[in-house]
């Protein structure tokens, strides 16, 4: 039996936490996607099918996310752009990663800067 890589198990246990895991209106889902150079972050109504708000770290004048301190920065941007869009409370989806290093960082940066989870 072949062995799974890395990524396809991180989309098995993604999909078992979005059995749980759906983001409505009034509390959307804050979604977060991680690679080797960059990480992404967005506020999504999955009801709506809508992305209510988005931030990445490959934007023009976006940081390094391939460490801890692009991250929080990422946390951060997504945050103030969720509130301007009226929305203060969010579920996280940390993707199917551990909740340590970039993703923890992302999601106490948010916190900070006002959203509620």
């Amino acid at each position: 039996m072949a062995r799974d890589s890395k990524d396809i198990i991180r989309q098995r246990i993604h999909k078992r936490i979005r059995r749980r895991v759906a983001g409505t209106a009034q509390r959307p889902r804050l979604a977060v996607f991680r690679s080797l150079k960059h990480i992404y972050a967005q506020v999504i109504d999955d009801g709506a099918g809508q992305t209510l708000a988005a931030a990445s770290s490959d934007e023009k004048n976006g940081s390094n996310g391939g460490n801890v301190a692009g991250a929080k920065a990422i946390g951060k941007l997504v945050a103030e752009r969720a509130k301007e869009k009226g929305v203060n409370a969010v579920v996280f989806d940390r993707g199917g990663y551990l909740y340590h290093g970039r993703v923890k960082a992302l999601a106490d940066a948010a916190r900070e800067a006002g959203l509620q989870f």
